[in-house]
């Protein structure tokens, strides 16, 4: 009863119109909007609107997650509002240009079990890390040369940028600190096997990423797995110098293996199929 009563208490402290351009937009399944949308919902200038964004925000309707850009918190949610709306939604205006990746790409595709409550935010952009309502938006900052291989993806009503499934092997053989480790990139390449990854893809897509080690980690996995890849010894013979980890999360020790010139500092058999089950 007290939290219905609470509810009730945060519903009139709403004006006619702040209630009016709340159930507007809601309606239409908007999550996050602007202040020109608040303009054009009630066709008012944009100063009034950001003043109304504001009184929103302090009354506990809105949630300001960007400059001029805000999260519809939900209407019956009352004073202890917490939001459950997809994290993919909220990750796409925390800034431009950007695209999921890593481990939140290989959850999204079907390629891991494991549930991380971080967001990865793929961007060419600078941007600080944010928590929100218990989930982390960890931004990670590529060059140019790296922010490719994505496409819109329907999220509710909304469209936001994903990985491919090649692009995520690719990225996270990259970086596995962003996929939880060299372990489950080789789950994730076994789980690939079963769809509609292209392979041949994955190695056009090595090369434009242009980094040795990623080469290394995709193709000596792609062998303990028993996956064919394509021009596989053009990419053994154009392995670069160095013997980088094979697993960068894991401490550094373990043999230098001639064939794959990396650091094997993780066991073998940890990859192996039967492991998966």
């Amino acid at each position: 009863m007290e939290q219905t009563n609470n509810e009730e208490v945060q519903r009139k402290s709403l004006s006619t119109r702040e209630s009016q351009v709340l159930s507007r937009l809601a309606g239409e399944n908007r999550q996050v909007i602007t202040i020109s949308d608040i303009a054009e919902a009630l066709d008012i200038p944009r100063k009034p609107a950001k003043d109304m964004a504001y009184a929103l925000k302090e009354k506990g309707w809105l949630e300001r997650i960007a400059h001029g850009k805000y999260l519809i918190l939900p209407l019956a949610a009352g004073e202890n509002a917490v939001y459950t709306e997809h994290e993919f939604v909220i990750a796409s205006a925390l800034v431009e240009p950007m695209y999921v990746g890593y481990w939140s790409a290989l959850n999204h595709h079907g390629l891991t079990e494991q549930l991380s409550r971080t967001v990865y935010v793929v961007t060419t952009a600078r941007a600080q890390e944010r928590e929100m309502h218990g989930v982390t938006y960890r931004p990670v900052t590529v060059t140019d040369q790296k922010f490719f291989g994505y496409q819109p993806t329907a999220v509710g009503s909304n469209q936001v940028n994903i990985s491919s499934i090649e692009k995520t092997l690719v990225d996270c053989a990259d970086h596995p600190e962003f996929c939880g480790g060299i372990s489950e990139l080789a789950k994730a390449m076994q789980n690939a096997v079963d769809t509609q990854c292209s392979w041949d893809q994955v190695v056009e897509y090595l090369r434009r990423v242009g980094n040795g080690a990623a080469t290394k980690r995709l193709v000596y996995l792609a062998d303990q797995l028993d996956i064919d890849l394509p021009e596989y010894d053009d990419l053994v013979e154009n392995f670069t110098t160095g013997y980088p980890l094979l697993d960068p999360t894991r401490e550094a020790k373990g043999t230098r293996d001639s064939t794959y010139q990396l650091r094997l500092n993780v066991n073998p058999e940890s990859f192996l199929p039967g492991d998966f089950s």
